[in-house]
């Protein structure tokens, strides 16, 4: 077992690594587990133009510029990946294949991970017109023509914000009706930039360098090619905390749940037997004191690489007041 730490950070992505920079600057040595492979969701997006400070910015520099500020205060960062966590003891004990590691408080910051449809072209045009993220992507595809895979309230909300820019909206759903809100699937109805593809899944992605158009497959076994410039794949996102699932409190979705998003989300009901206690004044606090979490690991509405490392701060300052309050 290594030496004692005052702060662990499991998390090496936007939120992650701010929160090692405030914790550095605050003179907490924090030990960071960036995982392998490191950087998150980011390393596998191009071109970035949201996040403040840069006009243009590929996703793998930003986390390499993050990582080297953090790096620039002596912080130690180590690319491998937590496997077990154990949050019942003082100190904590992390876990990797290799190491048990001690701290006096542990900061979650492990990100989510959008799910795929699972074919291969699609995987090979990631970042070339295939992407999970309207909001990040959809300038790109100004005038053009894209497609929106999913039947639920993100799909619906994806093609909405895609119609801010491309001539043309598709939504292609495995199903004959949507999962979707009523007001949502009302709203997508009315648009006249989007047109419905249903009972039709898409069989592959086509293009070599970048996407050219996809190849649906029918209910009744027919296919049929629609020619078009990206595809946004809206099926969901999954958080990667597996982990944690029995040291801490998460919700029916598997977001972890802080001070917070119990608050927001009025988690409180009248079996008090069942409520994690929550530390009102430390609103990034898991179920557990001392145990802290950003980023979107937490995140369930925004998902953006600016309001993660937001939160990561957040996380960062809540650690430090209270080891302030709590290490003597």
């Amino acid at each position: 077992m290594k030496d004692m730490h005052k702060v662990i950070i499991i998390g090496g992505g936007p939120a992650g690594l701010s929160a090692a920079i405030y914790n550095s600057r605050a003179g907490l040595q924090p030990l960071v587990f960036a995982g392998s492979p490191p950087g998150g969701q980011l390393m596998l997006t191009t071109e970035v133009e949201n996040f403040p400070g840069y006009k243009e910015i590929m996703g793998p520099d930003l986390i390499q510029n993050l990582r080297s500020q953090v790096e620039n205060f002596g912080t130690e960062i180590r690319n491998e990946n937590i496997t077990s966590v154990d949050f019942s003891q003082k100190p904590f004990i992390v876990t990797t294949s290799k190491e048990e590691y001690r701290s006096a408080a542990v900061i979650i910051a492990t990100g989510a991970q959008a799910l795929w449809l699972g074919i291969e072209s699609e995987q090979k045009l990631r970042g070339r017109g295939v992407s999970a993220c309207a909001t990040c992507d959809g300038f790109f595809f100004r005038d053009k023509k894209v497609a929106v895979v999913g039947g639920g309230d993100t799909a619906m909300e994806e093609a909405q914000t895609l119609t801010r820019f491309a001539k043309k909206v598709y939504i292609v759903h495995r199903r004959g009706e949507f999962r979707a809100s009523k007001i949502m699937q009302e709203r997508v109805m009315n648009n006249e930039k989007i047109e419905l593809i249903l009972n039709n899944e898409i069989e592959e992605v086509l293009g070599e360098n970048r996407v050219e158009g996809i190849r649906l497959k029918e209910s009744y076994k027919k296919s049929t090619t629609v020619e078009l410039d990206g595809v946004f794949v809206a099926i969901g996102h999954r958080p990667d905390t597996q982990i944690f699932r029995n040291s801490i409190q998460l919700d029916e979705k598997g977001y972890i749940v802080t001070s917070a998003m119990q608050a927001l989300s009025h988690l409180n009901n009248s079996d008090e037997k069942d409520v994690a206690k929550f530390d009102a004044i430390y609103q990034t606090m898991t179920s557990v004191p001392g145990v802290f979490a950003g980023g979107d690991c937490v995140d369930h509405t925004y998902r953006q690489a600016i309001t993660a490392a937001g939160m990561g701060v957040s996380a960062a300052l809540d650690a430090e007041r209270w080891l302030e309050n709590n290490l003597k």
